[in-house]
């Protein structure tokens, strides 16, 4: 009986769910002609960014300093290892 009634309770409320939508298509109301002509305008008043120099601090700098060395590494491994791709016939084939 319980499993009946959970049935039909599931089933009612899929039905009311159903019956409480609607079928508008909201993309016909936000075309990029309406959309993004406002934004501009709201941006045209906003001042030019800048930089702000308390905002690199000596932290990020050392985050930027590890950054561009671990860059410089991957570089150097992938650099290293073009010969020996190149030579095995299974990377020819890739």
């Amino acid at each position: 009986m319980t499993k009946t009634f959970k049935f039909a309770f599931a089933a009612t409320s899929a039905m009311i769910l159903a019956a409480c939508g609607s079928a508008t298509d909201a993309s016909e109301d936000a075309l990029a002609d309406n959309v993004e002509v406002p934004a501009d305008e709201a941006m045209s008043a906003a001042p030019a960014p800048v930089a702000d120099p308390a905002a690199l601090t000596e932290e990020a700098a050392t985050a930027e300093e590890a950054a561009v060395e671990a860059a410089d590494s991957a570089e150097a491994m992938v650099a290293a290892d073009a010969p020996v791709a190149a030579e095995t016939p299974e990377a020819a084939a890739e």
